[in-house]
């Protein structure tokens, strides 16, 4: 009876329900438009930064705020806005068309300085609100020095977002911890009275050079305890995930958990972002991180730390290409707090910090840095000369006696300069670098194959010097892989590893073993190294770079500061010649020293540090017309322009070579100290008044490069 009543009485209930839903008044969802709905009450206008990064655009548009999204549209939100509409596109009295793009309201206001109709926001993306002031002032500030826009800098401020991670709590902050003892920072003359300074509130700026060891990262976590020890917070940059590693224990071992975040590509979008949040929310105070973490929004910042300012992986390749030593600079300068720029070596810049009396050194005395350091012995080129076992095996007498010595007690380090097998050639008897004969590019023979060229790709089986006309060849830097090769046939007995861009190790065990890598991916031995041999050294101090002599003394210094102390046997030999200022600053190990007087020739010859710079780079034209059209300052002054490299189709490309095939110039600006702002404000001027006209090809400018030539 029941299914048969159902049956019956069916039609009749579905008809009833569907006239009842016809004539019931569902308010419909608005168009993103929200054409006619009513306005908030109070502060009816949202100030919102777009997320365009053209020049031309880079400013704060006004839109209309509706009632429904008053509550949710706060300072700091991410929001969705029309963008691109026309004045002609207005019913009724809002602003419609254009295309949704994202942005952050920065700012409600109760009127406009723009007096037609204003579009409606479209949507709040999420009431988590991500853009403080502080940070939106840090974000400005950095876009005005690198003469780029805003968007581009916001970007690289503020992770994207993740809503998982948005909807979890963030822990609740823990109080601050007692103050840190002064442990290995009593070696340093003025160590403990720096952590005095912090922990009692102070704001003390330094130039730290470490001393060679594994101890800089516990030093490091007692500095951002000392800061927290005082209701502050700290931030810590380190170059790579393997140093910020390394300082995540040392915190974890001074503060204990949950006192810090971790801030790397490493741990994937939403940890990131997870962490990022509970930093912006104030759930912790301390931050570790790489270059994308100079800016956290930690709370009542107190401290900021950089390791290592020397490692290029501190400048960011995205527009504008900020330094992360320069926005910790000003991040220090705007929140009035400590300033800590660590490093076993020492820039130019750092040194500049120090004589300008911004900062102070904190460095220990020679006594110290004896017992620390390794012992340092050289091979020049006429000590090569004559040995047979260096001109036999590449490796001469002192090295081999070195290899052997050190493997008796731990593991050695060699620290070859490129990476592969042959990476490039040169003839034997005269060493004329072997050259295509079609392009004029660089031979190679990479993993032990037929030579052919590194440009072009064809292959070259019958080559012969042009110069004194011999067919035999040899290495004029040999790659890890090769070296690793022939170390293995010398010692067949030890385990030979290597660590390079492919495979980067971490640490070694303390036993013996030959560890064959590459600067910057040198892995931490237990123990510490017993010897290090720094192969090649006219590699790195021969190319045609500024910087070249400083990237060396550091690439050196970084690898012998794994090696144990004189007192313990450590020994390093660098092939290099021994008159050289980096290779006599290596073995007094004094690289303020050196930094010291790179300085003053670049003061002589007006180069960064001591002058501000930009390069200008495009199509030989567009450079000229651009160069042409800029209002530089009264004191500017243009170098060149000059040709770049060409870079061939299917090659490496850099961070700001041209596009391949093409030839384009680069120009260099200079300007006296003081002028660096005024210089930044033209190019960025020029280039938007460029992008607004939409006229010629494009030109990229780069302020303060880090590599002139």
């Amino acid at each position: 009876m029941s299914s048969e009543k159902e049956n019956s009485e069916g039609p009749e209930q579905l008809a009833l329900i569907r006239e009842t839903v016809r004539k019931a008044k569902v308010p419909k969802a608005k168009p993103r438009t929200w054409r006619g709905a009513a306005l908030a009450k109070e502060l009816p206008v949202a100030r919102v930064v777009v997320n365009k990064g053209v020049l031309h655009l880079d400013q704060f548009f006004d839109y209309a705020v509706p009632e429904e999204l008053d509550a949710v549209a706060r300072p700091g939100v991410r929001v969705r806005v029309r963008f691109g509409a026309g004045s002609g596109q207005v019913r009724g009295g809002r602003r419609e068309g254009g295309r949704l793009i994202d942005g952050f309201l920065v700012e409600r206001r109760a009127a406009s300085d723009y007096s037609g109709p204003l579009a409606a926001l479209a949507d709040v993306v999420s009431p988590e609100p991500v853009l403080g002031p502080e940070l939106l002032a840090l974000s400005r500030a950095v876009a005005d020095r690198y003469a780029g826009s805003l968007a581009d800098v916001l970007q690289l401020a503020v992770p994207p977002r993740s809503a998982a991670a948005e909807r979890r709590p963030s822990p609740a902050p823990l109080p601050p911890p007692p103050p840190p003892a002064p442990g290995t920072w009593s070696r340093y003359g003025q160590g403990a009275a720096f952590l005095e300074s912090l922990a009692g509130g102070g704001a003390p700026r330094a130039v730290w050079t470490a001393l060679p060891g594994r101890h800089w990262a516990e030093e490091i976590a007692r500095a951002v305890a000392a800061t927290l020890a005082s209701g502050r917070g700290a931030l810590v940059v380190v170059p790579d995930g393997r140093a910020a590693g390394r300082v995540d224990a040392a915190l974890t071992g001074v503060l204990g958990e949950g006192r810090h975040a971790v801030l790397t590509a490493e741990a994937g979008p939403e940890k990131r972002y997870a962490q990022w949040l509970a930093v912006r929310r104030g759930s912790v105070r301390a931050v570790v991180g790489t270059r994308a973490a100079m800016f956290a929004p930690v709370a009542d910042l107190g401290l900021v730390v950089l390791w290592d300012d020397g490692d290029g992986s501190h400048s960011d390749p995205h527009a504008p290409q900020p330094h992360a030593r320069e926005v910790l600079l000003l991040r220090a300068a705007h929140d009035r707090c400590a300033f800590l720029l660590g490093s076993t070596g020492c820039t130019v810049e750092a040194a500049q910090l120090v004589e300008s009396g911004w900062a102070r050194p904190l460095a220990a005395d020679r006594e110290q840095v004896r017992r620390a350091a390794p012992l340092v012995r050289t091979v020049g080129d006429d000590l090569l000369a004559r040995d047979g076992a260096a001109r036999a095996a590449r490796l001469p007498s002192l090295a081999w006696e070195t290899l052997r010595d050190g493997l008796r007690s731990g593991p050695v380090l060699i620290q070859v300069p490129r990476r592969g097998y042959v990476p490039r050639l040169a003839c034997q008897q005269c060493r004329t670098p072997a050259r295509c004969r079609h392009c004029a590019g660089p031979l190679e023979a990479p993993d032990q194959r037929e030579l052919h060229c590194g440009w072009c790709g064809r292959e070259a089986p019958a080559w012969h010097c042009e110069a004194c006309g011999s067919t035999r060849l040899r290495a004029q830097v040999v790659g890890a892989r090769r070296t690793a090769e022939e170390l293995g046939r010398a010692f067949p007995a030890v385990p030979v590893r290597t660590s390079g861009r492919d495979h980067v190790l971490d640490r070694v065990p303390d036993r013996p073993a030959l560890v064959v890598s590459t600067p910057g991916a040198e892995p931490v031995a237990d123990g510490g190294y017993a010897a290090a041999l720094l192969l090649d050294g006219w590699a790195l101090l021969g190319r045609p770079d500024l910087r070249a002599g400083e990237e060396a003394l550091r690439r050196w210094m970084d690898a012998a500061s794994l090696v144990r102390g004189q007192a313990e046997g450590g020994t390093v030999v660098v092939v290099a010649e021994p008159t050289l200022r980096p290779v006599q600053a290596l073995v007094r190990w004094d690289p303020v020293g050196h930094a010291q007087r790179e300085l003053a020739e670049r003061a002589e010859l007006g180069f960064p540090p001591v002058s501000r710079m930009a390069a200008v780079s495009g199509p030989p034209e567009s450079v000229e017309t651009f160069l042409a059209g800029a209002a530089l300052p009264m004191d500017a002054e243009v170098l060149g322009p000059v040709p770049l490299p060409v870079v061939r189709p299917g090659g490496v490309r850099r961070p700001g070579d041209p596009p391949p095939g093409e030839r384009w110039d680069r120009a260099l600006v200079r300007v006296p100290p003081g002028s660096g702002a005024a210089l930044a404000q033209a190019l960025k001027h020029a280039r938007a008044s460029r992008q607004a006209r939409g006229t010629g090809d494009p030109v990229r400018i780069r302020v303060d490069p880090p590599d002139i030539g």
